[in-house]
């Protein structure tokens, strides 16, 4: 079983920066594809950022590209999204995800999920 347990959101202006943090439970977590998904009210759970395993490859969702940044910490066990430039529309309950058989991590195929952190943006 793996915990993921995030942190770091809160309540921003536009342009501003936040840094989410994502610690996991598990022996394993350095075999682990990760990722960030966020969910905004009213619409449905939204890709962000994957990393994969050793954190070679990134992966973002065209709105965020730029603008976020995901890395990882084996040996802290956690994951990160640094989010600058942020917009209202970034506006989300943010979610991290771990998938401990593929190599890049999808909704579709995560394994185990945080139980979120709120970001807001005003305007």
């Amino acid at each position: 079983q793996v915990q993921l347990v995030e942190s770091g959101g809160g309540s921003v202006q536009a342009g501003g920066s936040l840094r989410l943090s994502c610690a996991a439970s598990g022996r394993t977590f350095s075999s682990y594809a990760m990722g960030w998904f966020r969910q905004a009210p009213g619409k449905e759970r939204e890709f962000v950022a994957a990393i994969t395993w050793s954190g070679a490859n990134t992966y973002y969702a065209d709105s965020v590209k730029g603008r976020f940044t995901i890395s990882r910490d084996n040996a802290k066990n956690s994951v990160y999204l640094q989010m600058n430039s942020l917009r209202p529309e970034d506006t989300a309950v943010y979610y991290c995800a771990a998938d401990t058989a593929s190599r890049r991590i999808r909704a579709s195929t995560a394994d185990y999920w945080g139980q979120g952190t709120q970001v807001t943006v005003s305007s």
